[in-house]
C-alpha cells in the first residue's frame, strides 16, 4: 500500500515539473516573440531616422551641423554623469612625444598584466625580464582611495597633411574615465600619483639609448630626426685609467649637477652644463663619456655635425632631445670649419668676386656640405632653446683644443674643461688591474721610471697589456710593454738629436 503510495505522489511531482517547465518555456517563448515584435515595430522608425539624418548632413549648412553637434553634446554631457580626460601621445607641431603619456604608459604596465586581455610585451633594462603594457584599444580598471577609474587606449588613423607628402603616424591617446563626484581626487592627487609612480616606474624600466641623427632625408616621416639602438657601453670610472683623485673630482661635478635643480632655477639659469675633453688620440675622451652615462643613467645622443643641414635643422635636433640626457659632438675641430669663421668672411667674398658667374653656379650646385655657422652652433649650447627640456649635458671633444675659436669654449658654455693626457703609471695600474688583474708585481718598478719618460696613450698600453694567446702570461705582458716602453724611449731621445742637429753635422 505504503509503494502504490510513494509510486502515485512520484507520479504527481513529475506532472507538476512537467507543468512548470512548459510554463517556463511558454513564458521565454512569449518574451522572444514580444523582442521581436518590439524590433519589427521600431525598425522602421529607426530607419527614418537614419534617412531624416542623412538629409541633414546634406541639405543643411556645413555651420548649422557643427554648432547643432557641438551643443547637442553639450546637452547630453549635462546629464552624463563621467567625465573624460584624454592623454596624447604627441604634442606640438613637431609631435614631440608627450612625457605625461609615457608615464600614464609605464604606470598602467603594473596592473594591465593583472587586468587587461591584450598585452604588448618589450624588453626591460636588464634585458632578459619582458615588461607588459597595454594593447592598443584595450581597457583597464583601477581604483584609488576607494574610486574606480577607467583607462582606454585609443588610437586615431593617419591622415595626410598638407604640404606634405608622408602620412601622418597612427597617433595614440589614453582617455581616463571617473565619476564627476571624484572630480577634485582624480584632478588634484591621483593624477599627480599616476605621473610621479609612472616615471619612478619608467626609470626602473627604461633601457638607455644611443641616439644618431641621420642625414635629415626621412625625418617627415619618422617623426623624429633620431634613431638609436640600445646603449650598452660597459666603460665606468673605476675602469677608467686616471688618477683617482681627478676621477673624484670629475664624479663629484657629474653627482653636484644632478642635485642642483632648484639652484638652477633660483639663479635663473637653463638646468644644462657643459664639458670639454681635450687630448691627444687614444687618452679616452670616448670612454670617459660612456663612463659619465653610466654613472648618471644618462642617454646619449651622438650628434654628427656634418649631417645638419642648417642652424634651424641643428635646432630641431635639439629640441627632439630628452631631459636625462647627454648631448655629445666628438672631435668638433674636424666635425665642421668652426675656426676662423669670422676672418674667413672677408677672404670668401673677395674670393667670390674674382670668380666667374658660370664657376660660381657651379660651385652652389654642388655644394652640398652642412650650412651650420658658429653663431648657430653657439645658440645651440647656450641660446634660448638651450633651455627647453632639463638635466641635459653637452659634452665636446677634440684632440687640438688650440684650434677652436674661444668663444666655443668659454665658460658658461663649455663649463668644465677636463684634460686627457698621456699615460702616467697611476693610470698603469688601472689598467694592470682591469686586464691582468695584477695590484702589484716585480716589474711594476721598472715600468714606472720608463712610463715616467716618456709620452704614450692609454690605448697604446692597452694594446699591450691584452692577451692575445693561452700562452701570454701577465709576466710575459708586462715585459712586451717594457720593450715598446723602451722603444718609445728610444725613438724620442733620437727625434730630439735630430732636432738639435738636423743635418747630421759632427764636429
Amino acid at each position: 500500500m505504503y509503494s502504490l503510495f510513494s509510486g502515485l505522489q512520484s507520479i504527481s511531482s513529475a506532472g507538476e515539473q512537467h507543468h512548470q517547465n512548459t510554463s517556463t518555456t511558454a513564458t521565454m517563448w512569449m518574451g522572444a516573440t514580444s523582442m521581436a515584435g518590439w524590433w519589427a515595430a521600431a525598425g522602421p522608425t529607426i530607419a527614418s531616422f537614419m534617412f531624416v539624418w542623412a538629409m541633414i548632413q546634406q541639405s543643411c549648412p556645413r555651420a548649422f551641423r557643427h554648432y547643432f553637434e557641438k551643443y547637442s553634446l553639450r546637452f547630453m554631457n549635462y546629464f552624463h554623469p563621467y567625465i573624460q580626460i584624454s592623454v596624447h601621445e604627441y604634442v606640438g607641431e613637431r609631435l614631440k612625444r608627450s612625457e605625461a603619456f609615457s608615464a600614464v604608459e609605464s604606470y598602467l604596465s603594473k596592473n594591465s598584466s593583472q587586468s587587461a586581455t591584450r598585452l604588448k610585451a618589450e624588453i626591460g633594462q636588464d634585458s632578459t625580464n619582458l615588461v607588459l603594457s597595454m594593447d592598443d584599444h584595450e581597457k583597464v580598471t583601477d581604483e584609488f582611495q576607494g574610486v574606480k577609474v577607467w583607462w582606454v587606449l585609443n588610437m586615431t588613423g593617419s591622415s595626410k597633411s598638407s604640404g606634405n607628402s608622408f602620412p601622418d603616424p597612427d597617433r595614440r591617446y589614453y582617455t581616463l574615465t571617473f565619476h564627476k563626484r571624484s572630480r577634485k581626487l582624480i584632478t588634484e592627487t591621483y593624477l599627480k600619483h599616476v605621473l610621479g609612480e609612472g616615471k619612478e616606474i619608467r626609470v626602473r624600466n627604461r633601457q638607455r639609448k644611443l641616439f644618431t641623427n641621420g642625414s635629415g632625408g626621412r625625418w617627415y616621416y619618422s617623426q623624429t630626426m633620431w634613431s638609436h639602438i640600445v646603449f650598452e657601453h660597459p666603460a665606468t670610472f673605476d675602469t677608467i685609467a686616471m688618477e683617482s683623485e681627478k676621477k673624484q673630482e670629475i664624479i663629484d661635478d657629474l653627482l653636484t649637477f644632478t642635485r642642483s635643480k632648484e639652484l638652477y632655477a633660483r639663479i635663473g639659469k637653463a638646468w644644462k652644463r657643459g664639458y670639454l675633453l681635450y687630448g691627444p688620440p687614444g687618452t679616452g675622451k670616448s670612454t670617459m663619456i660612456a663612463a659619465m652615462a653610466n654613472l648618471l643613467n644618462y642617454d646619449v645622443y651622438d650628434l654628427e655635425l656634418t649631417a645638419v643641414k642648417n642652424n634651424t635643422q641643428l635646432r630641431t635636433l635639439l629640441i627632439e632631445t630628452t631631459s636625462k640626457s647627454i648631448v655629445v659632438i666628438e672631435d668638433i675641430d674636424c666635425s665642421l670649419d668652426l675656426t676662423g669663421q669670422r676672418k674667413k668672411k672677408e677672404e670668401k667674398s673677395t674670393d667670390d668676386k674674382e670668380k666667374s658667374p658660370k664657376e660660381s653656379s657651379k660651385k652652389e650646385e654642388d655644394d652640398t656640405s652642412s650650412k651650420v655657422t658658429l653663431s648657430g652652433l653657439l645658440n645651440f649650447i647656450d641660446g634660448l632653446w638651450s633651455a627647453s627640456g632639463g638635466e641635459r649635458l653637452i659634452v665636446f671633444t677634440t684632440n687640438y683644443v688650440e684650434k677652436l675659436d674661444p668663444a666655443l669654449i668659454r665658460t658658461g658654455r663649455m663649463d668644465k674643461h677636463i684634460e686627457l693626457s698621456y699615460c702616467s703609471f697611476e693610470a698603469f695600474k688601472v689598467l694592470a688591474k682591469n686586464y691582468l688583474n695584477l695590484e702589484t708585481h716585480l716589474l711594476f718598478d721598472q715600468i714606472k721610471e720608463l712610463i715616467r719618460c716618456v709620452k704614450i696613450t692609454p690605448a697604446d698600453v692597452a694594446e699591450n697589456l691584452m692577451p692575445k694567446s693561452p700562452n701570454d702570461d701577465p709576466d710575459k705582458l708586462l715585459r712586451k710593454l717594457i720593450q715598446t716602453l723602451e722603444g718609445v724611449k728610444t725613438a724620442a731621445v733620437e727625434r730630439e738629436s735630430q732636432e738639435v742637429n738636423p743635418e747630421g753635422l759632427t764636429n
